[in-house]
């Protein structure tokens, strides 16, 4: 493969095989891109391609307008979010988008995942949103971007910051991840898949069963990620 995007290219399909081998996808199902702000383009799964024969070279670049800087087949169908989001969030590097079963779930019940424990809170400090279902209009509209929309507008409603919640559902629909870089994208969809199955299981033990102190949330975080933190070498 020669490209000026071969970095680019070989990036975005290790991530979205890593997609597959953490059990996030089924089939052809979810995408990863991976992008180059200095080109200003950015790289993704091409559409319908199976991951047992998906290439490095098969991924598609395009630039933030959605136009096909290098590639010979269509780009996922999701495509649009992605570019969406690059534009709008300019410090993040990379986005990852599944259908997997209990973040899927969550997204059909139209409700946040509560933060119910510390394997939570080691990742964000708030319930993981949910956007509401996108209205009749937008739907008939350009729908992958408005999905963007959607996106931008659930977090601008809750009033949280993409930078320390790197996850949402879209409502009926499922959920999108992203974070510095495309394999940061991939962990985040793992770490969300994750605590929806325990969110999920918590619920079926005891529906009544309380969301997580305060104090434990603020020490599970900070330990993690503040500016004292001391997990990790």
């Amino acid at each position: 493969m020669s490209s000026k995007y071969k970095a680019l290219k070989q990036e975005c399909y290790e991530a979205n095989m890593e997609l597959n081998a953490l059990g996030l996808v089924i089939y052809t199902f979810g995408n990863v891109s991976a992008v180059d702000r200095e080109n200003g383009v950015f790289a993704i799964k091409p559409s319908g391609v199976p991951y047992e024969v998906l290439k490095p070279e098969d991924m598609v670049v395009l630039d933030f307008d959605n136009n096909i800087i290098e590639g010979t087949m269509r780009p996922s169908s999701d495509t649009k979010t992605h570019a969406y989001l690059y534009k709008n969030w300019d410090d993040i590097g990379g986005i990852a988008h599944t259908h997997a079963m209990y973040s899927v779930s969550w997204a059909q019940s139209q409700l946040d995942i509560p933060i119910f424990g510390t394997t939570h809170a080691d990742h964000l400090t708030t319930d993981i949103p949910c956007a509401p279902p996108m209205s009749d209009e937008l739907i008939k509209g350009n729908y992958e971007h408005n999905t963007g929309i959607q996106i931008l507008d659930c977090f601008n409603n809750k009033n949280l910051s993409h930078k320390e919640v790197e996850m949402v559902l879209i409502g009926n629909h499922g959920p999108f991840t992203w974070g510095k870089d495309a394999a940061k994208a991939v962990y985040n969809s793992k770490v969300l898949e994750t605590v929806a199955q325990m969110a999920y299981l918590t619920l079926q033990i005891n529906s009544n069963a309380p969301r997580l102190k305060d104090s434990l949330i603020k020490k599970h975080y900070e330990r993690k990620h503040g500016k004292n933190s001391y997990y990790g070498q």
